[in-house]
């Protein structure tokens, strides 16, 4: 396969090569389960910490499950209207994500922590003052803030579930290179599938439904564990002639993965790399990558699966590639400025002259926020405090003073703030990750935290498989005439 890499091979054959390397390994990767890999995590203390915070919250959550049935089955929850059925189902109250609530004021919160809280009180790598990522997978996980020993242990736990097979990196070696990156992590997660311990456990037919959180844990340790890595060889193969840079088990993880771009040695970009995973690790339930992620999931489809469907879902432009789309219309602003001072007055005539014409401007508004979003004002004071001459934040902060009035003004919009992806895209290019197409790719790093988190839940409450009434457009029209 090696030797095909360099050659001429069309996209059948891809696949074609990637079905044999995948056989030539699953036999193995399947004897090694059964003898006993499957639970290794056993003799780790950090891990039976771990799971003995979540079957203590479970504890509590369980029987509030059972009460809601017995008692309030059959009570009514909401309405839903016909604006509702017809637009995506966006504000059906419909499902249950235990993980994180998104508030219209608030903001998003992870187990009632806000954003602000957890950059503050999560454990930090040295020197750093921004909350880890892989602590706040653990508040996810238990609804208790990590201790800085606890936070270290599961630091280097993740380390050592992070190899990747060598089938595995075959395979992501030889699709073209000119093939989205997103496409490529896709697939790489699907060639990572005949490892998961959930699926081969259920294939053996000797699991209890009890045990299937067990399981799923070890499927999403293993998955978080694996993914910056595999992203990082996506980044490397595409933009630099596959020139590696090997893990770094010193690392926290986000801060090994930053290394391991390879695009800026500063610690600074470690910082920003972290604090962008940590703000998009979880955004409640129903967003199509998490929602994607849980209904496939709700199948019993393993880890590998069902996050496959979830970073499908995060590469439509309408959800994850919205932040590179915010940066290419900064540039653009920015070009038609030429070269004049990015004042209010200038950026207010310019969004006017931009809705008058009929376009739209990326960056501002939200399906569920009425306030400017959490996300994006502590990137804001991060750049502020790191590069507030940077010319695109200049503008963005300019964008940030003058575009919700002129939003607002129209009597449109309900929601005229700016969202995270007004700057996400400006503080990853400050540090020279200026490839765009490879930026849902992080993304997808990063919300790997709160899909497995709730995969983990989602197994723990036994929660059945996803099944809503659909219904053809007579049908719900002779229902509003009745």
């Amino acid at each position: 396969l090696k030797a095909l890499v360099t050659a001429q091979i069309t996209s059948l054959e891809v696949v074609h090569l990637i079905r044999l390397a995948m056989l030539s390994r699953m036999t193995a990767a399947r004897s090694a389960l059964r003898f006993g890999e499957r639970r290794f995590f056993a003799d780790s203390a950090i891990v039976g910490t771990l799971k003995k915070q979540i079957k203590a919250l479970a504890d509590q959550k369980v029987p509030i499950i059972q009460a809601l049935k017995k008692e309030h089955g059959n009570s009514t929850v909401g309405t839903v209207n016909v604006n509702m059925v017809l637009g995506g189902m966006r504000g059906i109250k419909g499902m249950i994500c235990e993980t994180s609530l998104l508030d219209e004021q608030e903001g998003i919160t992870y187990r009632g922590f806000s954003l602000s809280e957890c950059v503050t009180e999560l454990p930090k790598a040295p020197g750093s003052d921004i909350g880890l990522p892989e602590a706040a997978m653990w508040l996810l996980l238990t609804g208790k803030m990590p201790t800085d020993d606890e936070c270290k242990a599961f630091n280097e736990e993740l380390h050592k579930r992070s190899k990747i097979p060598d089938h595995v990196n075959t395979i992501i070696d030889i699709l073209p290179k000119d093939m989205h990156p997103m496409t490529q992590l896709a697939t790489a997660l699907l060639a990572l599938q005949p490892t998961s311990v959930f699926g081969q456990a259920y294939r053996e037919g000797t699991l209890k439904k009890t045990d299937y959180w067990e399981v799923t844990l070890e499927d999403a340790l293993n998955l978080t564990a694996q993914i910056p890595l595999v992203a990082a060889r996506i980044f490397r193969n595409v933009y630099f002639e596959g020139k590696h840079i090997a893990s770094d088990p010193s690392l926290d993880w986000s801060g090994n993965y930053a290394q391991m771009l390879g695009v800026c040695d500063e610690e600074d970009f470690k910082d920003i790399t972290r604090l962008y995973l940590m703000l998009h690790a979880d955004h409640e339930g129903g967003n199509v990558s998490a929602h994607s992620t849980h209904l496939v999931g709700s199948a019993l489809s393993d880890a590998y699966l069902s996050y496959t469907a979830g970073v499908c879902g995060l590469a439509g432009p309408l959800h994850g590639l919205a932040n590179q789309e915010c940066l290419r219309w900064l540039k653009a602003t920015q070009a038609a400025l030429g070269g004049e001072e990015p004042t209010v007055e200038r950026l207010t005539k310019f969004a006017k002259e931009t809705l008058k014409s009929g376009k739209v401007i990326p960056g501002f508004g939200h399906g569920v926020l009425r306030t400017s979003d959490p996300r994006y004002l502590i990137q804001r004071s991060f750049a502020q405090a790191k590069f507030p001459n940077d010319p695109l934040v200049k503008l963005a902060d300019a964008c940030f003073m003058s575009i919700p009035s002129v939003l607002f003004g129209t009597g449109k919009v309900k929601n005229p703030w700016p969202n995270v992806d007004a700057l996400s895209g400006t503080c990853m290019q400050h540090y020279g990750l200026t490839q765009e197409d490879y930026y849902t790719v992080v993304f997808a790093v990063s919300r790997a935290i709160g899909c497995m988190s709730n995969l983990v839940w989602s197994r723990m409450l036994g929660f059945p498989i996803e099944r809503p009434k659909s219904m053809t457009l007579e049908f719900l029209a002779n229902s509003v005439k009745k």
